[in-house]
């Protein structure tokens, strides 16, 4: 199953900065899963598809293997469409758990950065 969770927003593919990236990428990740089992390059697309950018296998996989020591997903391979085998993952309760906290504090983090960033600046304050 390829994972479809919503229409993109972002229309291309971004070079956002890699902190932003780094700081993002695990609760994206339990969000495109939310949708249902997927594989590592699903994941990878869908992040792509909606302009997060081309997220690297070497920084996915990793990711992955985290949270599942964590239990916050679980693996079953399934035979492939004519190739090989594949890793899909799937959130377990503790991941959708995790899922909802951190796109909370995202929300109540990207909230107050907006707010801080839309006030008035003063000429030579500091």
């Amino acid at each position: 199953m390829e994972v479809s969770t919503s229409s993109p927003q972002v229309a291309g593919s971004v070079d956002w900065p890699s902190d932003w990236l780094r700081a993002t990428l695990g609760f994206l990740c339990l969000r495109a899963l939310s949708a249902g089992p997927s594989y590592g390059y699903a994941i990878i697309s869908e992040l792509e598809r909606h302009g997060f950018g081309t997220i690297k296998g070497g920084t996915l996989y990793p990711l992955l293997t985290r949270y599942e020591t964590a239990g916050l997903v679980t693996t079953e391979w399934r035979a492939g469409d004519g190739g090989p085998g594949r890793k899909y993952f799937a959130l377990t309760e503790t991941g959708r758990t995790e899922l909802i906290r951190l796109s909370a504090d995202w929300l109540r983090f990207s909230d107050a950065t907006t707010r801080y960033l839309d006030q008035p600046t003063m000429e030579g304050s500091s």
